[in-house]
């Protein structure tokens, strides 16, 4: 019988058990901040298990009891890869649209383009929130997503995404 980590199975239900949200809180507190080492494992089964308003309701307690940001403790407490893909998860819990403006703008600035993870995001999200993400992306960067996109691609490529995109 798998794990209910390795069946993936997040509560899609928007319900927060007040009393689970406390102790979801100081587990995750138990098994990072408050012990030499970490336990990932703990981490990984409220962060990847509980619905999103229920993680926030967690992250909120999170700061009372450890009197610091989960993602401040996830820095403290992991490295590498895992650090990543938590880090990964709160801010995609957080904030949605905000996670993906911020991998499409990593993605593009700077010299070359990551063109794997433009091109996964805006195929996968151009039907789903692609209007939330380019008024975030805007926010965050003071530039539209539009803009950013056809500065930095070219030919038939760039006529794609800007497409995916949507106009200004």
């Amino acid at each position: 019988d798998a794990s209910p980590v390795l069946q993936a199975g997040r509560d899609e239900s928007t319900n927060v058990d007040e009393a689970q949200a406390i102790q979801d809180a100081k587990e995750i507190y138990e098994a990072g901040e408050a012990r030499w080492g970490t336990d990932e494992v703990k981490f990984l089964t409220v962060l990847c298990v509980r619905n999103r308003n229920h993680l926030l309701r967690v992250f909120q307690e999170y700061q009372k009891i450890s009197g610091r940001d989960i993602e401040e403790s996830i820095k403290r407490e992991m490295s590498g890869c895992l650090e990543d893909v938590f880090l990964a998860i709160v801010k995609c819990i957080r904030n949605k649209p905000a996670f993906f403006a911020e991998r499409l703008y990593k993605s593009m600035k700077g010299l070359g383009t990551t063109d794997s993870v433009l091109i996964r995001i805006m195929v996968a999200r151009a039907e789903i929130d692609m209007l939330d993400i380019k008024a975030q992306f805007m926010k965050m960067y003071g530039k539209t997503l539009h803009s950013f996109i056809k500065g930095d691609t070219s030919g038939d490529y760039r006529k794609i995404l800007l497409e995916l995109c949507g106009g200004e």
